[in-house]
C-alpha cells in the first residue's frame, strides 16, 4: 500500500495505543515520546561518530503468499562491503531499489526515486524485541539501512543524509505497512500493532549516488524548520491522534 492510501483504511485505526500505558516495564518509547517531537531513538550532536550505518541489507528474494506480486524482497539481510546506492528512476519501469542488487517485488506500491531506501534505526529494532519478545536481526522489517544513533522518525521530510564519502540522501516520507509486512511478521494484529506505535521508519531518495557500508557515519546535512517530523507525517496520514507529551 502507497503512502497516499493510507487515510482510506486510517477510520480502522484506534486512536490511541494502550498497550504502552499498561506496559511500563518498556518505558523507552515514553521517554522518547517525551524527548522530541513524536518518538523514536535519540540524537548525538550532527557529526558524531556515534550516528552511523550499522548494517546495508540487501534482499533474499523468496515467493511471496501474502499479495498478487509472485516474490518479495522483505527477508532483507546485512552484507559486507560497500554497496552502491543511485537514484532507480520511475517506480514502475525503473531499476526498482536504489541500492544495486536488492530487490522490489511489488512495485505498484514499493520503490522507484521516493522511496529508493527505506531505513530503521537499531534502537527501535531493540524495543520491538521487548515488546515481541523475539529476536529481529537488522533488516527485520526490510530495511535496506540500519542505523544506529540516528533520529529516524524524528527526521523531518526534506532531510538531507550525507554518509561515507559520497552518498547524499533526502528524507522523503514515512513507510506504511502492507500485507507482505504483515505475513512476513507472522503475528496476529501486527498492522494494528505497528501502526499505533508510530514508528515506521523513513524513506529516502537520492540526491548524490555513491556507496555505502556498515560503519559509515551519518550527517545531517540539512534540517527544514518548517516540515513535519516522519513519527508527525506517519500520525497524519493514518488518521492517529498527535501523542500527548505528559504521557
Amino acid at each position: 500500500m502507497s503512502a497516499r492510501a493510507a487515510p482510506a483504511r486510517a477510520a480502522s485505526i484506534a486512536r490511541d495505543d494502550p498497550w504502552l500505558n499498561d506496559h511500563p516495564d518498556v518505558p523507552e518509547f515514553r521517554a522518547r515520546r517525551r524527548a522530541r517531537e513524536g518518538y523514536g531513538a535519540s540524537v548525538p550532536d550532527a557529526g558524531s561518530s556515534d550516528r552511523r550505518i550499522a548494517s546495508v541489507n540487501i534482499a533474499h528474494v523468496r515467493p511471496n503468499p501474502f499479495k498478487d506480486a509472485s516474490e518479495t524482497g522483505i527477508d532483507k539481510r546485512p552484507v559486507d562491503g560497500p554497496v552502491l546506492v543511485r537514484a532507480p528512476g520511475d517506480m514502475l519501469t525503473g531499476l526498482g531499489s536504489g541500492l544495486a542488487g536488492d530487490f522490489i517485488g511489488d512495485r505498484s506500491a514499493h520503490g522507484g526515486d521516493d522511496q529508493a531506501v527505506y531505513a530503521y534505526s537499531r534502537e527501535d529494532l531493540d524495543l520491538w524485541e521487548s515488546r515481541l519478545g523475539r529476536e529481529l536481526p537488522s533488516g527485520s522489517f526490510g530495511e535496506n539501512l540500519t542505523t544506529a544513533g540516528v533520529d529516524v522518525n524524528g527526521a523531518r521530510i526534506g532531510e538531507r543524509w550525507r554518509i561515507g564519502a559520497e552518498l547524499e540522501l533526502e528524507v522523503t516520507g514515512p513507510r506504511v505497512p502492507c500485507a507482505t509486512f504483515r505475513g512476513w511478521m507472522d503475528r496476529r494484529g501486527w498492522l494494528r500493532e505497528f501502526t499505533l506505535a508510530a514508528v515506521p521508519g523513513a524513506y529516502l531518495r537520492v540526491l548524490t549516488p555513491g556507496e555505502v557500508q556498515a560503519g559509515d557515519t551519518v550527517v545531517v546535512s540539512y534540517r527544514p524548520t518548517d516540515s513535519p517530523s516522519i513519527a508527525d507525517e506517519f500520525r497524519a496520514e493514518m488518521g492517529l491522534a498527535s501523542p500527548d507529551p505528559a504521557s
